[in-house]
């Protein structure tokens, strides 16, 4: 699939991007994912390859621009290092509610924008912390996204003041959440949470439980699982193909 790199700017600076397009000729429906914990690397730059390859054209931005040029995880030992580890989860608290609302708009003008994009709403998709960000993006640009989903996220309905979950009156889109049977990140009162957030708010909404570990859709995590992963992708076209 074709892949073209360039820079997105954001009240905060400059960004990387890559756009991931299918063969032939556009414009296609517009979707923004955003990677997990580990940042964009090359097991996400195949995801969003893969997804391409569905119809779409795909936007994946350096979340962690705000780190100048950070060095790359390694998925195979970065949660056994502690210094990694260390350097890892202080990046992602530096993801703050805000900052995530700053850059959504950003990088929802940046794909709207692209010629080889067309229509005027996006989809979302992320992936642990990115399914956080997925949901907020639909949530702070209610009227720019169409379709949201988030696979493994986790702490989307915490008793934090900023907790997503909150934020759900504000959705316009349809959303898709896949949460996994082996994950404490997002446990059952919090799906219910979530869950009963949604439809109060009247959003049209599917949420579901895939009897796998957390992390099961990335190909390089330790805990990725063959048919969570070819389900989750069956989930997203149907998603998309309805709304965009």
């Amino acid at each position: 699939m074709p892949r073209t790199d360039f820079t997105i700017s954001t009240p905060d600076g400059d960004a990387a991007a890559a756009l991931h397009t299918p063969d032939g000729d556009g414009p296609w429906p517009g979707v923004l994912l955003y990677p997990d914990a580990g940042g964009v690397r090359t097991a996400i730059h195949d995801m969003a390859a893969h997804l391409a390859s569905l119809g779409y054209a795909v936007l994946l931005p350096d979340v962690y621009h705000r780190h100048g040029d950070w060095a790359p995880f390694d998925f195979a030992t970065v949660f056994s290092d502690q210094p990694e580890r260390a350097r890892l989860m202080g990046m992602v608290r530096s993801l703050t509610p805000e900052f995530v609302a700053v850059d959504a708009e950003a990088w929802v003008t940046a794909l709207l924008e692209r010629p080889e994009v067309g229509g005027r709403a996006v989809g979302t998709t992320g992936y642990c912390m990115g399914g956080v960000m997925s949901l907020r993006t639909a949530a702070t640009q209610p009227e720019r996204v169409a379709a949201a989903a988030s696979f493994h996220g986790g702490n989307l309905a915490t008793d934090d003041p900023a907790s997503v979950h909150r934020l759900a009156d504000r959705i316009r889109a349809e959303v898709y959440v896949a949460g996994a049977t082996d994950d404490d990140s997002f446990p059952d009162e919090q799906k219910q949470r979530l869950g009963d957030a949604l439809s109060a708010a009247g959003v049209s909404a599917t949420l579901e439980t895939y009897p796998a570990a957390h992390g099961f859709a990335v190909p390089d995590a330790p805990t990725h699982d063959d048919d969570a992963e070819q389900r989750h992708w069956d989930a997203l076209h149907r998603l998309f193909g309805a709304n965009l």
